[in-house]
């Protein structure tokens, strides 16, 4: 019995058609027929009664089935391990990030890290604020640059600065004449598009608490499930967006920013697990102490503690 034998098997099982099972697997029918046939001999039944359209499987095939997804998830699972083994031999760090990180200071913040540490493998993950906390406890990255406030006594969360929010605008719009910024009372005047739409909570829920926590209920005209999508739909005239500033560098045809008059923001985090005193961790918060003054902002109490 081969490894390949159960991967075709699980494929026809699963497409109830040896023709769609061949497409799924990219070869050519015959060949995966024989694979079955073989199969079938060394088991010493008929593991697929092919008698019937779609087709089903025997009793006895049933039962191979459930043992051949367990051996192929061992196998995959073995796999995977192996990869982070080796991995970990070659010194390698993981960052998770979420996407509006990206148009601000993040890249910068991975160039200096590559900069100071060439030996260290960088790998980056965009995943939600929420999905970072998991990924930290599972051990799928090391640390994780997000906009959303846990608490988790197996996490450390440091706040690296609060970002201005702005608002994004069609440029056809009748706001988007002059650079003055906008009250809130007039921006929930406007259909609202907010990102990402799921999971939650997430930037839409800060948007929508700055909102409340001024008296104001905002229309909502879209839940756009990237910010990408909420942008495009700013430049279609679907509605307008509040965003962080730093998204202004990002000059999108059809789209113009404008400042809020009560100067909300939005939090960025840096998340790693309690006790990780690690070099890559340690690396990481050194650069971000050495580049936040040259960009004018101060250094962040928690990078001063372990």
């Amino acid at each position: 019995m081969e490894m390949r034998q159960l991967r075709y098997f699980v494929a026809v099982a699963r497409e109830r058609s040896f023709s769609r099972a061949a497409n799924t697997l990219n070869m050519a029918q015959p060949p995966l027929s024989r694979q079955i046939q073989m199969l079938e001999a060394e088991m010493g039944a008929e593991l697929i009664d092919r008698s019937v359209r779609p087709l089903r499987l025997s009793p006895a095939g049933r039962l191979f089935l459930k043992q051949a997804e367990q051996i192929l998830g061992h196998a995959e699972a073995t796999k995977v391990m192996m990869t982070r083994t080796i991995k970990s031999a070659k010194r390698s760090v993981v960052f998770g990030f979420v996407a509006s990180t990206m148009y601000g200071r993040f890249p910068a913040l991975i160039r200096g890290f590559r900069k100071k540490a060439s030996d260290i493998e960088v790998h980056l993950v965009e995943m939600s604020s929420l999905e970072q906390i998991n990924a930290l406890k599972e051990g799928r990255i090391d640390a994780g640059f997000g906009t959303q406030r846990f608490e988790d006594t197996d996490i450390r969360r440091v706040l690296l600065r609060e970002e201005q929010m702005i608002v994004a605008l069609p440029i056809t719009h009748n706001l988007a004449g002059t650079d003055a910024p906008l009250p809130l009372s007039r921006v929930a005047e406007e259909p609202q598009i907010l990102y990402p739409s799921k999971p939650r909570p997430s930037y839409a829920d800060q948007v929508l608490t700055v909102f409340h926590d001024h008296g104001l209920t905002p229309m909502i005209a879209h839940e756009a499930r990237e910010l990408h999508i909420a942008l495009g739909l700013v430049a279609a005239e679907e509605g307008i967006a509040v965003v962080p500033a730093s998204l202004d560098r990002l000059r999108m045809e059809g789209i113009c920013y404008r400042p809020i008059e009560e100067h909300p923001t939005s939090p960025i985090f840096m998340n790693y697990r309690q006790g990780d005193t690690s070099p890559p961790i340690c690396l990481m918060k050194e650069v971000i102490c050495e580049m936040y003054p040259d960009w004018g902002y101060a250094v962040p109490e928690g990078l001063r503690e372990p």
